[in-house]
């Protein structure tokens, strides 16, 4: 009779093995399950989350330039071709870089205090103006400062004087005769400044 009694109880203890090791098999991969869904969750849309981008730079220079000036938009107009052909250029537009926060005296106290600074306008030449994409033809872009000088693409305009906390630099926008057939249709470009100062 001893026998039979350990042969159940044998098969008990298997059973309670076989349950044992089903639960130690199966909670790694419950566990695993959980950490994911909580994952999942988190990257839900119906979470709040976002992300902010930082740019700048630190330099030595005198003044800073006002947000408003970096990027601007000129809107030309519309410009009949006979005015260009009978006057050899349209009519202009005005735009304007403003310094601002400006700090005269250098970092190194041994060197001199800033006291010029010189702008340079930059993008595709037509013939020592500035030219123009689209579907419009025989005009170029001509930048002038304020004291009539003619800026060229990629050379310095003659040095300004620095002075006070904030400065405004204005120019001119025209549409010049390139010497080429005019041709009717719409014109864009990009121009890009550069200010050293000394």
């Amino acid at each position: 009779m001893y026998a039979p009694r350990t042969t159940a109880r044998g098969g008990s203890v298997r059973r309670r093995t076989a349950v044992i090791s089903r639960l130690l098999f199966s909670l790694p991969l419950v566990l695993l399950v959980l950490l994911y869904s909580e994952v999942g969750l988190a990257g839900s849309p119906d979470r709040g989350h976002g992300r902010v981008n930082v740019q700048g730079s630190v330099i030595e220079t005198p003044c800073a330039i006002d947000t408003q000036s970096r990027d601007q938009t000129v809107d030309m107009g519309t410009i009949p071709v006979s005015t260009i052909v009978r006057d050899g250029k349209g009519a202009s537009r005005a735009f304007s870089i403003r310094l601002i926060h400006c700090h005269l005296a250098r970092l190194n106290a041994a060197l001199p205090d800033w006291r010029y600074f010189r702008v340079m306008f930059d993008g595709p030449d037509d013939g020592g103006w500035f030219g123009l994409g689209g579907s419009a033809r025989g005009v170029a872009l001509q930048v002038e400062d304020a004291r009539g000088n003619l800026a060229r693409p990629g050379e310095p305009l003659p040095p300004g004087a620095l002075s006070g906390a904030s400065q405004q630099l204005d120019y001119t926008l025209r549409l010049v005769s390139n010497g080429q057939l005019p041709r009717t249709g719409n014109f864009r470009t990009a121009l890009r400044f550069q200010i050293d100062y000394y």
